[in-house]
């Protein structure tokens, strides 16, 4: 072999990669109305699902899932706030390892529509932006203000850079990147932001890949830019060919794209479970397959907010969104393929080939107690563990952002400096509770202030009469808003008409307690005082036979936040429903060992305090609406979202 062979050999092999990289490419073809992947004309079928609502043991799963139900595609946001803790901290391990779930999904031959926001809504706690932007009092989220361009710009040269080996044409199955989300829906209508943020993307990225808007049809205006592909969302009770002939006055030309059908819909504490029949939602498929739309449903599967994820809209009043994200998706919240996902598959399969072979049975399901739950103590008696830095010491009260807490938690403290012998309000001018506030009188709960209610609460003391107020952070605004929604007590709050001063504030680190203090404290100590709540139980139980997943029921108790062997849960509120239990992955306990859970009631202990796990979820209970649900006289009448707020 002549010695200049070899390197002739590889040379010619560099170029044939170079040339075939070069023949991937996914591009609009104006001409034809249609998309083009690698030269040939393609339509996606896609559905939404969230990897930070998903256990990461359970990525394949609901990938394959999806796969055989016949979508070629993935769509999903990345929420800045799961990955940036605190400036110039990032996560991407475990459950956030972001490239891992790109893997995933190339594993199973799904390409994907990645949305990086910066801002994602999602229902997400305030909409995936880090809560520590709001350190700065004065900035302007969602615009081209300076303070905000830096953060966003300093936070995609990280991530950006990332996921750019994942594009299509580079060999990866990222086909196209939404920039922003739904910003029509937003009142700031800054163009130079999206100016701004499109110039950014292809800083970045490049020219080749295709950068697109999503907005309802009423949010096109403020929504579109040109220079990035527009499209739609709605869902099946919408006119389909008018919304579509709304598209075309922003993008004359190209494929039709609706980038949220929505297949179900979100649920809010004190609202009822929401549902979209499966005959509705493949009717308005089949219409949109027809046309030559590409489609992604929203949501195919939706998950969980674990811990305190969960966002929040305002419309007219707070509206804070539940633990579960079930989402009434064709895959159900634990994993499992619904009669919806079936009536989906039919239609599909209308219009492409669908993967052979059944689809995946329900996973395992096991039922187990009823446990009887043990006082550990309350709050205020493991003060000195949930905040062992000792408080923070302000004339008048102070956010949780500016204490720098970002979830969970905060307890203000006072003590009165003179006498209140006669009944007398307590108040928070202004709706200055966010979110939802338990006041204590010398350690005893003498009820409940929430935030956009209108509530009376009377107090009486003598001096030196100590008044904590446990202030609960219930999920920033994810949609809605066009303001910063800080938490804790946004005013002083007033006794009478006297301004309360002289606080101590104890940020808390609830989930270390229970995560680890408790097993090393709890042997310490005497035994717990009699029950008043705010209060920590728990349970000790072993698990026989095959793990299976489960659901948390919790029939009697309140208000509060679960955790199963240390991992948060999430928030559970029984006497405001719907939702009534919490879906346990079965990866969350230990067969043949010793589990625990523990709960932290916030309001009140059932007489019987027993929890127990059920074999079938329950997101649709009658609603109980307690004392302090009174409609503040500013709010008006309720009316659901019109808007979508993905």
């Amino acid at each position: 072999m002549p010695p200049d062979l070899p390197s002739l050999l590889l040379r010619l092999m560099v170029l044939l990669l170079l040339t075939q990289a070069e023949a991937r490419s996914f591009v609009v073809d104006r001409e034809h109305d249609r998309f083009l992947l690698d030269g040939v004309p393609f339509r996606y079928v896609s559905g939404s699902l969230h990897y930070f609502r998903v256990p990461r043991v359970l990525w394949a799963d609901r990938l394959l899932k999806m796969q055989l139900s016949g979508l070629n595609a993935v769509q999903f946001y990345v929420p800045w706030n799961y990955h940036e803790p605190e400036p110039g901290i990032y996560n991407f391990n475990g459950s956030r390892d972001l490239i891992a779930f790109l893997n995933e999904a190339a594993k199973v031959n799904l390409l994907v529509i990645l949305r990086p926001g910066p801002y994602i809504c999602a229902e997400w706690e305030m909409g995936g932006l880090p809560s520590w932007l709001l350190r700065n009092p004065n900035i302007h989220l969602r615009t081209s203000d300076p303070a905000f361009l830096e953060a966003v710009d300093s936070w995609f040269k990280v991530l950006l850079p990332k996921i750019y080996p994942f594009l299509y044409h580079n060999g990866g199955n990222i086909i196209s990147i939404q920039v922003e989300n739904e910003y029509g829906s937003y009142k700031a209508c800054d163009f130079k932001y999206l100016r701004h943020l499109a110039g950014l993307f292809r800083a970045l990225l490049g020219d080749k890949i295709l950068l697109f808007t999503t907005d309802g049809p009423q949010g096109l205006r403020c929504g579109s830019l040109q220079g990035l592909y527009t499209t739609v969302d709605f869902g099946p009770a919408d006119n389909v060919t008018r919304i579509f002939s709304l598209l075309r006055e922003y993008e004359p030309h190209g494929p039709l794209v609706n980038s949220e059908y929505y297949t179900g819909w979100l649920d809010y504490w004190g609202q009822n479970h929401s549902t979209r029949s499966s005959p509705a939602v493949a009717q308005g498929l089949e219409k949109m397959l027809k046309l030559g739309a590409s489609v992604n449903m929203y949501m195919f599967h939706g998950g969980t907010n674990f811990g305190y994820w969960n966002g929040a809209d305002e419309k007219g009043r707070f509206l804070p969104i539940t633990t579960s994200y079930d989402y009434d998706a064709p895959i159900s919240e634990a994993g499992d393929p619904t009669p919806k996902l079936f009536a989906i598959r039919n239609v599909i399969s209308k219009f492409q080939e669908i993967p052979l072979g059944p689809l995946p049975p329900p996973s395992p399901k096991m039922k187990l107690g009823p446990l009887t739950m043990s006082l550990d103590g309350n709050l205020l008696s493991f003060l000195d563990f949930l905040c062992p830095q000792g408080p923070i010491y302000s004339v008048l009260p102070l956010t949780f952002e500016a204490v720098k807490l970002d979830h969970g938690f905060m307890l203000y403290r006072t003590y009165l400096t003179y006498p209140v012998l006669e009944p007398t309000p307590f108040w928070v001018p202004n709706n200055g509770i966010h979110d939802r506030a338990y006041v204590m009188v010398d350690g005893v709960l003498k009820g409940v202030l929430e935030r956009s209610l209108k509530q009376e609460l009377y107090l009486t003391g003598t001096v030196g009469t100590r008044l904590d107020i446990l202030l609960e952070n219930m999920g920033r605004l994810s949609f809605g808003s066009n303001h910063s929604d800080f938490k804790g007590l946004l005013e002083p709050p007033l006794l009478g008409q006297s301004i309360l001063t002289e606080w101590m504030m104890f940020p808390l680190k609830v989930d270390k307690l229970v995560k680890w203090w408790f097993p090393l404290q709890l042997m310490k100590r005497a035994l717990p005082q009699a029950s008043s709540v705010p209060a920590f139980y728990s349970a000790k139980f072993p698990v026989f036979g095959l793990l299976g997943d489960t659901f948390l029921y919790l029939p009697g108790w309140t208000k509060g936040q679960v955790w199963i062997n240390g991992f948060n849960l999430g928030r559970y509120w029984t006497m405001r429903g719907p939702q009534q239990t919490l879906y346990v992955p079965r990866l969350l306990l230990f067969g043949r060992s010793i589990n625990k859970i523990t709960l932290l009631e916030l309001e009140n202990v059932p007489h019987n305090p027993q929890v127990q796990f059920l074999d079938k979820p329950i997101l649709n209970s009658t609603l109980h609406w307690g004392y302090n649900f009174l409609l503040s006289e500013t709010q008006g009448s309720f009316e659901p979202m019109e808007l979508s707020g993905h």
